[in-house]
């Protein structure tokens, strides 16, 4: 019953407001006039007319304008009532009750939140939520909907992140770098288990690790029969970092023969850079023969040479000689 006073009589302070507005435009009104008056020299009751004409309007206006007032004011106090009135309602309820009366509003939260983990990735968050969705609310049709969804997202994501990361792998495979891409072959398998495109991972690393290998013995074998012994020891010092011992044995007297030949030919570059007094030459090929052939004779024969070699070379520098000289 509280709520029907302001049903009927409207606030004093709603229609006060207004009406005090309207005095105030209607003395305004009478002292604009009878300046008028007093400049034009109109009659005196021309004013008195025209302000008696216009105070019935400025009322009726002040009166319309007082009552929407007070009926915006009156419902908003009754939603206010009604709202205060619904809490002390729901106050008293249980819990299992209360979930009923907000099942329609609490299932499309969940709803939402489920399809926020959908779009942030988040698969294992938004099972959790479907499993509640059935078996708290029981919508398990809805829930079966959420997991086929879920399950097609996460599928084409993970393949997607799969061929992303197999491309890293092949980047790293194609530099050489084999222990980086057995390392990068287990972390791959490890994140993704269930896809097919990492099968047998490691083991096509490894297959690739002994195709290069075996390029490698085909490429020493054909620049030691070219007689191109700078290639062929270049290859060879690579081909050491894939052969074991055992797998080694077969190159050894091939490797023996690149070896021998490339003293051979290094010697006589060297000779020769010294006698026609090419001193840079001659320090760079005595320091290779150092470099490749530590502990020869010829070795040593090259590291007494090599302080006068530079000093002639240093002189050259500061003479302008040139080359030569």
């Amino acid at each position: 019953m509280a709520a029907e006073g302001p049903q009927n009589k409207p606030t004093s302070a709603a229609v006060n407001a207004p009406f005090a507005a309207t005095m105030l435009f209607f003395l305004a009104f009478i002292s604009g006039s009878f300046a008028l008056r007093t400049r034009l020299g109109v009659d005196p009751l021309v004013p008195i007319g025209l302000a008696l004409l216009v105070m019935p309007l400025t009322l009726m206006t002040a009166w319309r304008l007082g009552r929407s007032q007070a009926q915006e004011s009156e419902r908003l106090l009754r939603e206010l009532i009604r709202t205060i009135d619904n809490l002390a309602q729901e106050g008293g309820l249980s819990e299992a009750a209360k979930r009923v009366l907000h099942r329609r509003q609490e299932r499309e939260l969940l709803r939402r939140a489920i399809e926020q983990d959908i779009t942030d990735g988040d698969w294992d968050a938004a099972m959790v939520l479907v499993k509640e969705l059935a078996e708290r609310f029981g919508y398990r049709q809805d829930a079966e909907e959420f997991r086929g969804r879920i399950e097609r997202v996460r599928a084409q994501t993970m393949d997607k992140q799969a061929v992303e990361a197999l491309g890293v792998l092949d980047e790293v495979v194609r530099q050489r770098r084999w222990s980086d891409a057995f390392a990068e072959a287990a972390r791959i398998t490890r994140l993704f288990p269930d896809s097919h495109r990492v099968d047998n991972l490691r083991e096509r690393v490894e297959e690739a690790r002994v195709r290069h290998r075996k390029e490698l013995e085909r490429r020493f074998l054909h620049a030691a029969e070219q007689e191109r012994p700078d290639e062929a020891m270049e290859l060879l010092r690579e081909l050491d970092t894939y052969l074991t011992p055992a797998e080694a044995a077969p190159f050894q007297e091939v490797a023996r023969g690149v070896i021998g030949k490339l003293r051979e030919n290094l010697g006589v570059r060297f000779k020769l850079a010294v006698q026609d007094h090419v001193w840079h030459e001659a320090i760079h090929l005595g320091e290779r023969i150092i470099a490749d052939f530590p502990n020869t004779r010829m070795a040593q024969e090259v590291r007494d040479l090599l302080p006068s070699l530079r000093e002639r070379a240093q002189s050259v520098v500061r003479t302008g000689v040139g080359a030569r000289g």
